[in-house]
């Protein structure tokens, strides 16, 4: 090109613009709050008086963990042995029930779920399962009720209309296995109560395992049915193994699904992860791992377990002068501090009122 029209050229051009400015980053949002077991730093586990806490605290989800009786109806229970959590031991009539079973391969003694119809486990009451590092709860035992699923899914449909928000349910399957195993599957049970209840047809749901077969069964029955129910994939630590994947003679652990490409297959049937929480952050405060970027690479969310205010579930440098029972609050909140930062979606945690406060810290 002649230099002439070069110059005509450049003079016709539009002039450079200037370098677009950079989008703001996207706005925080505040993790969820699941009220483990309710809130059960401060009542008996599992009972309607500690999800109604949970639920006046501010929580976003209550848990509860879900076990059979003997007539297939579907109970809160941390565990089908119901020796430490009920007053059954004390009770003459129900003496002849204790009985040994093996239970995802391990021996135990005591009284169990599926032994009782509801019948008979409503008149049983609640007790705190770990009274020495909760003494307080201790008061509140032989007070309450089991309580049923149907129960719980009621209290929090009357939360959510006093309160004007949805309180969402993150029911969990425990030894799905083993109650498949004895005729009384939990799967078909909880989708049949999630699909005819008014209020768990639009209600945010997560349902939760440490089985994946049992989620996976979920996934098919409800297929896509029911867009709010989600799925979380609970990960115990790194080398012990799912249940159901030991029964099948899979050698794997759960570190098959810490990995980016065991996050991945994760998300086929799963929308979520529930790990124990060192695999965030290792209890000796140091970085955080890789978990929490893989997962969300993988369309993942990231909801770990369990953050307790007392001194004994806190790492060394936030416990504070006392014994193992001693309420560490400040404690509790900075260690969620950390995992906030570090980009969880959301914890379970005992007493909501606590997470709260470190949840509504975060900047909008």
């Amino acid at each position: 090109m002649a230099a002439a029209a070069l110059l005509a050229a450049c003079a016709s051009a539009p002039p450079p613009q200037a370098p677009a400015p950079a989008a703001p980053p996207a706005p925080k949002i505040k993790p969820l709050v699941i009220g483990h077991r309710g809130a059960s730093a401060l009542r008996p586990e599992h009972t309607l008086a500690s999800y109604a806490r949970a639920i006046e605290d501010g929580a976003d989800f209550i848990e509860p963990d879900l076990v059979s009786t003997k007539d297939g109806v579907l109970v809160s229970r941390h565990e089908n042995d119901i020796s430490g959590t009920t007053n059954v031991s004390t009770l003459p009539q129900f003496a002849d029930r204790k009985r040994i079973k093996v239970v995802d391969g391990e021996r135990l003694t005591g009284w169990f779920t599926e032994d009782f119809t509801l019948a008979e486990l409503k008149t049983l009451r609640a007790r705190e399962r770990i009274p020495k590092l909760r003494p307080a709860n201790a008061r509140y035992d032989d007070q309450f009720e089991i309580a049923t699923f149907e129960e719980i899914v009621k209290l929090a449909s009357q939360g959510a209309q006093k309160r004007g928000r949805p309180i969402g349910i993150y029911p969990e399957l425990k030894h799905p296995s083993y109650f498949r195993g004895i005729g009384l599957p939990l799967e078909e049970k909880l989708v049949s109560s999630l699909q005819g209840n008014p209020y768990t047809r639009t209600a945010p749901i997560y349902v939760q395992s440490f089985e994946s077969g049992a989620l996976r069964t979920v996934r098919r029955l409800i297929g896509t049915s029911m867009p709010n129910v989600r799925i979380t994939q609970l990960i115990g630590g790194a080398n012990t193994r799912p249940a159901d994947w030991r029964l099948a003679g899979d050698t794997r652990t759960y570190a098959a699904m810490l990995s980016p490409l065991g996050l991945r297959e994760v998300a086929t049937y799963a929308n979520g992860i529930g790990p124990e929480k060192s695999l965030v952050i290792p209890r000796d405060g140091t970085l955080p791992t890789a978990l929490v970027r893989d997962a969300h690479a993988a369309g993942l969310v990231v909801h770990p377990y369990t953050f307790r205010p007392e001194n004994n579930f806190l790492p060394k440098p936030l416990q504070i002068a006392g014994d193992p029972s001693t309420r560490n609050p400040n404690g509790m909140v900075r260690e969620l501090d950390t995992f906030i930062a570090a980009g969880v979606d959301g914890f379970f945690t005992d007493d909501p009122a606590l997470g709260r406060r470190a949840a509504d810290a975060v900047a909008p």
